[in-house]
């Protein structure tokens, strides 16, 4: 996966999960027809998406945004940046979700789950405690590891179908069926690839979940307009990190997260890209400047100082294998929580 911060041992499962470029226009049939793939939204929208672009170009020109890559609080030295990637280019997903369309009709599969079946378990089953924990008011120990595990049926009934979902960039939709399983009940799946939201509408259909609505949206670009409880994002935000606009596009994505999360609603991120020190730091980062938009945007002087910031640290995944490198000691994957004050 070019770009994306791997331990040198896993090579092979590098070159397994992403194609070369060559791999990906060797068949120029299949990307003709994949860069054919139209945007359609039943949603209108009320945002201003050229105005945002505007102004996320001026924070970078000002210097007032670092992309995660250059933060090195874990770290003794900074990194260089990730470098930008095919698999930051909206091409190589429509022609990668194309494919998987074609093999899930010709042969059933339904395509690969991004970062593996056990990451996605993990991530499952802690989004649901972190759900039913912050739904009974548990959330001061949250930040120290503290939070306890829920698993009765009678919490999970209680408290989890209260929760509307959003996965940005949903890719399949293997992820959401796996939240309806654990009890979810509200389910929302976006992504700007039709083919992929092709794939995921046909595996749900296949596995009876009727509950999950999937919609084609870019969340840099979004048309929804209704708030969600709960947003989860698997590898987009690494995606959108990997265009060569990423730092800018980074922006974009927290101003929309910001606009589609409800007031006291749960980011979830997982990233192979970033660590958990990082993501914070970035967030910590942005947070100045959606509060600045927010004091423009008032037309009552706001003291942004004392206004709590736009997202607040929650909790992370502490049971990811760890490994060392260059005398340092991280894990190959990061799930973070975020609330939005």
């Amino acid at each position: 996966m070019a770009g994306i911060r791997w331990p040198p041992e896993d090579s092979e499962l590098l070159q397994a999960r992403a194609p070369t470029a060559a791999d990906l226009i060797s068949d120029d049939d299949r990307s003709v027809a994949a860069d054919s793939w139209s945007i359609k939204s039943d949603y209108g929208s009320t945002l201003d998406d050229e105005q945002r672009h505007v102004d996320a170009s001026e924070v970078l020109s000002a210097g007032n945004f670092r992309t995660a890559s250059d933060y090195s609080s874990d770290k003794d030295e900074a990194e260089d940046e990730v470098e930008p990637s095919m698999l930051g280019l909206q091409s190589y997903w429509d022609a990668t979700y194309a494919d998987e369309l074609a093999n899930f009709h010709e042969h059933g599969h339904a395509g690969e789950i991004w970062f593996g079946s056990e990451i996605m378990e993990v991530v499952v089953n802690w989004t649901k405690n972190l759900c039913i924990n912050i739904s009974k008011g548990h959330t001061q120990n949250l930040a120290d590891g503290a939070s306890s595990k829920c698993e009765s049926v009678e919490e999970v009934n209680k408290w989890l179908p209260i929760w509307s979902v959003l996965d940005i960039g949903t890719g399949n939709g293997l992820l959401l069926q796996e939240l309806a399983k654990e009890g979810f009940c509200d389910l929302t799946g976006t992504d700007y690839s039709e083919a992929a939201i092709d794939l995921a509408r046909n595996l749900a259909v296949r596995g009876g979940f009727t509950n999950i609505t999937f919609l084609v949206d870019d969340i840099l670009e979004t048309k929804l307009e209704r708030h969600f409880q709960l947003v989860v994002d698997k590898g987009t935000l690494d995606a959108i990190g990997l265009h060569p606009d990423g730092a800018l596009r980074r922006i974009i994505y927290w101003e929309s997260v910001s606009r589609l999360l409800a007031a006291g609603g749960v980011l979830v991120i997982t990233s192979c890209n970033n660590t958990k020190d990082e993501l914070v730091q970035e967030v910590d980062n942005i947070n100045h400047k959606l509060r600045a938009l927010d004091s423009e945007a008032s037309s009552v002087d706001v003291d942004t100082q004392k206004e709590p910031p736009p997202f607040l640290y929650l909790d992370h995944v502490r049971s990811y294998p760890t490994f060392m490198f260059g005398g340092s000691v991280g894990s190959r994957v990061a799930t973070v929580a975020f609330m939005r004050s």
